[in-house]
């Protein structure tokens, strides 16, 4: 493997589109919603790993979720776990991460990959980052992955790239915010948009010469700390500065705003899991395609549903179609998957009236 190959990986969101199974104490890149034996986190730290020595993956998370990381991955160091004081969003911790990294080695080449998505077809993701390694690898470029789209999803950014069908690798034109269905629609039929899966590729230097040009005064605050990082000082300076940066996304600090913005196709399938029926979608269905994680069933007049709950729990149903079913301890929801974008906007009436355990 590359010594210089870096990874980082974001596992600091709570996911509470997953609730009951994703809590604030619990998130969901912590879980094994896909019933397959490993944590979500846990399988994108060993995709990575097919591409990043070990030792190179840090991994950024909140302060409350440090034990949680060391136990799910028990061969990393504590130095690879990069612990946010407080919730800033992706630019300042992309920043701190990418500080540190360069102290280490100024040649780093990065990718910032998210915790909780779902990549089946590994390999060609490896592809896909090497081939962003070596464009980033000699060039003030950042990247990006695109993913193409299969229909016209509203719950996703698009990038319009420049319509250059011969070069692998497209020059992107502009981001766009989640559209409406018509719009969506017209962004495919274009074919030159693609999903944002908020997977991104560049050299070290190049990510600070851009929040040099377009974040100084977030750059000048970490800088002011330079020389603390990696030292037993770090911890008490970043406790100060981090909780006064400014909230922002990578997007809108530094991706939007650069002129030297290149994405690459991804030539595997992804889902970001954003919601429990973005995972519907993932899981093997029974001939009346319900989805069903570690339960055991007995469904009468039932269709479409997913079904989550403990190991080898026993499920009666009849007469329910397109169902979220999730059993999680001392919780239970069940309510329509056409309705799933408003779980997150319950938990905020729930947890007026009750506790959350």
């Amino acid at each position: 493997m590359n010594k210089n190959y870096y990874a980082i990986l974001m596992a600091g969101g709570i996911g509470s589109r997953f609730w009951p199974v994703s809590t604030a104490a619990l998130p969901k890149q912590f879980h094994d919603i896909l019933g397959t034996g490993e944590t979500l986190i846990q399988k994108t730290f060993s995709r990575l790993n097919k591409i990043i020595p070990a030792a190179n993956i840090y991994i950024l998370t909140n302060e409350e979720y440090g034990d949680l990381v060391m136990k799910q991955l028990p061969t990393v160091q504590s130095e690879q776990v990069i612990l946010e004081p407080a919730m800033r969003n992706t630019a300042p911790c992309i920043l701190y991460a990418s500080l540190k990294i360069k102290k280490k080695n100024p040649d780093a080449m990065l990718v910032v990959a998210p915790s909780d998505h779902w990549i089946e077809q590994e390999d060609s993701f490896v592809n896909d980052i090497k081939l962003c390694f070596e464009t980033c690898e000699n060039e003030d470029v950042l990247m990006t992955l695109g993913i193409k789209p299969t229909f016209p999803n509203t719950g996703y950014g698009y990038i319009e790239h420049k319509k250059n069908a011969s070069e692998v690798v497209k020059r992107v034109e502009r981001f766009c915010e989640k559209p409406d269905y018509k719009t969506a629609k017209k962004f495919i039929k274009q074919g030159n948009f693609l999903w944002n899966a908020g997977i991104f590729v560049w050299n070290v230097q190049s990510v600070l010469n851009a929040f040099e040009k377009y974040q100084a005064p977030m750059l000048n605050q970490f800088l002011t700390g330079f020389d603390d990082i990696n030292t037993e000082k770090e911890k008490d300076f970043i406790a100060k500065a981090y909780p006064e940066a400014e909230n922002i996304s990578i997007d809108y600090a530094i991706m939007e705003p650069s002129k030297n913005i290149y994405v690459l196709p991804a030539s595997f399938d992804w889902n970001d899991l954003g919601t429990w029926g973005a995972l519907y979608n993932e899981l093997p269905k029974d001939d009346n395609k319900n989805a069903i994680v570690n339960a055991k069933t007995l469904l009468e007049n039932s269709k479409g549903n997913i079904i989550h709950t403990s190991k080898n729990k026993t499920v009666v149903i009849g007469d329910l179609k397109n169902y979220i079913i999730i059993d999680e301890k001392d919780k239970l929801l069940i309510y329509p998957k056409k309705k799933e974008q408003e779980i997150k906007n319950l938990l905020k009436r729930l947890n007026t009236k009750f506790t959350d355990s």
